[in-house]
């Protein structure tokens, strides 16, 4: 830009060039229904195999056991607690069904897989990978929303303030995981 001595006045913006507005495609939101379907089915679908002892699960006895055995006090309300998060929270997102809501619960709980599982070792048998890259997946789905194939996108409240409320949900499900994490002994 010149002003009027006719010297380069510097551009305020970031990298130089003013930010460029996103528009997404019919190929990027069928990305995202993808990822929403494939992460979100399989967190309720590990989900009810601890509620209900579906897909050859636990159930909810022995999940409450594994709970109070990693130090959880009231395992079993834990197990429950645990359980409808990842129920409920992975059908809102395959849905794409108040994704924040959805995503702040899953990330409570992938917190506490992370200090369960412990973080010793990245790759198997005892690692993480998996849980790690399924927790930055609803990370990112948390923040970047949806898509127009979802159930949100007809909700105007979410539309209108996604960075907001995206931001929000993260804090909120990170508060809740550690709030949950300082109980364990």
């Amino acid at each position: 830009m010149v002003h009027e001595r006719g010297c380069r006045r510097r551009d305020r913006t970031l990298f130089g060039t003013a930010p460029a507005t996103l528009t997404p495609t019919p190929v990027h939101d069928l990305g995202l229904l993808l990822l929403r379907l494939v992460v979100g089915l399989s967190m309720a679908a590990h989900g009810t195999m601890k509620l209900f002892g579906w897909f050859g699960g636990p159930g909810l006895d022995a999940t409450g056991k594994g709970f109070t055995m990693a130090g959880y006090p009231a395992g079993e309300a834990m197990a429950v607690m645990s359980s409808l998060s990842e129920t409920l929270g992975g059908l809102g997102l395959a849905l794409g069904l108040l994704t924040p809501l959805a995503g702040a619960a899953l990330i409570g709980v992938f917190i506490n897989i992370l200090d369960v599982r412990g973080l010793s070792a990245y790759f198997p048998p005892k690692g993480v990978e998996l849980e790690t890259v399924l927790f930055a997946s609803v990370v990112a789905l948390t923040l970047t929303g949806p898509g127009r194939f979802s159930a949100d996108h007809v909700l105007p409240v979410l539309r209108e303030s996604r960075a907001r409320h995206a931001l929000l949900a993260v804090g909120v499900g990170v508060v809740a995981g550690f709030v949950v994490f300082f109980l364990r002994d």
